[in-house]
């Protein structure tokens, strides 16, 4: 079947069954173009809430789908790929957080929404990195155990000196792949390129950073800047975005692959598919799902305010 038969099929099947279908933007191009919906993490999780369809089909990692099915329990949330996972999220345990709480009894636990279930579960708060300074400089608490990612946990407790920051031995490979020395390198060859870099990069790399913010922030900046040159810190999927806004100008990765090979695990085939069988499918224990719920609508309720 090409590719052309495989989108006009997916476009059928989806009004059959009523569904919407909800794209990250580091999974591929083709894949982001037949999405209702694409974005980073805060906005897909936004608009699950929001769809009028019967049915989601999540386009991503499966912390994502889970998020999805956390808020809409009422809706079939389904996964385009079974397999597509973030390491991230497994690089924290409900005993670490134990005993946090225990040495820290006023610590409000800051989960990143890369994360299980089961770790939301247990947290006070989930951000997202577009929204995380937001949310943790409007917690009263002084003690901030964030986790799982320990490099935006960084970032953020720079720009707030007040609280007192416990930090997590988590990180995104692709993100912490991405050295300083390789962007100047990359600077070298296009000295007239701005860096722009995710939060999720080490402290080193933010540090020649022209600018750093979330995944829709780093597509936001370089739409809106009178530049027409960039380097981007981030995962390679982006580029489909930026190019699709800003054709006329140029991007360039650090020099090597930015690649997550999870998010790259769905792909037009599997979309179909999944489709077709609406599975797999995300299922989650009531009583899991209404503890994790709390943390993502105080998250959805302190970022709109």
């Amino acid at each position: 079947m090409s590719n052309k038969e495989i989108k006009e099929k997916i476009a059928r099947l989806k009004k059959e069954k009523n569904a919407v279908i909800l794209a990250h933007y580091y999974v591929d191009g083709e894949v982001q173009a037949i999405a209702d919906f694409v974005g980073d993490s805060y906005y897909l999780a936004e608009k699950a809430t929001t769809v009028s369809e019967d049915a989601i089909l999540f386009c991503g990692v499966s912390f994502m789908g889970e998020s999805a099915k956390i808020l809409n329990p009422e809706k079939k949330v389904v996964m385009a790929e079974s397999s597509a996972d973030c390491p991230m999220a497994h690089m924290v345990d409900v005993e670490k957080i134990k005993e946090v709480r225990e040495q820290y009894p006023d610590v409000a636990v800051v989960c990143y929404v890369n994360s299980t279930a089961e770790i939301k579960a247990h947290s006070d708060v989930c951000v997202t990195s577009s929204n995380a300074l937001k949310i943790v400089k409007k917690l009263p608490n002084e003690h901030i155990f964030f986790i799982p990612d320990e490099n935006l946990g960084r970032h953020i407790a720079e720009k707030l000196p007040d609280k007192h920051f416990i930090f997590n031995d988590g990180f995104c490979h692709v993100h912490k792949s991405i050295h300083k020395e390789d962007i100047l390198k990359a600077k070298e060859v296009h000295p007239e390129a701005m860096v722009l870099a995710h939060p999720e990069c080490t402290t080193d790399t933010l540090s020649v950073a022209d600018f750093i913010g979330s995944t829709s922030q780093i597509i936001d900046y370089a739409t809106s800047s009178e530049k027409t040159s960039f380097i981007i810190c981030t995962e390679m999927g982006i580029f489909y975005e930026l190019m699709q806004k800003n054709p006329e100008k140029k991007f360039y990765s650090v020099g090597h692959r930015q690649f997550c090979p999870n998010m790259k695990k769905v792909n037009l085939e599997n979309v179909l598919e999944s489709l077709e069988k609406m599975a797999p499918e995300i299922e989650l224990d009531e009583e899991l799902r209404e503890s994790a719920r709390k943390p993502l609508k105080r998250m959805l309720e302190l970022a709109a305010n």
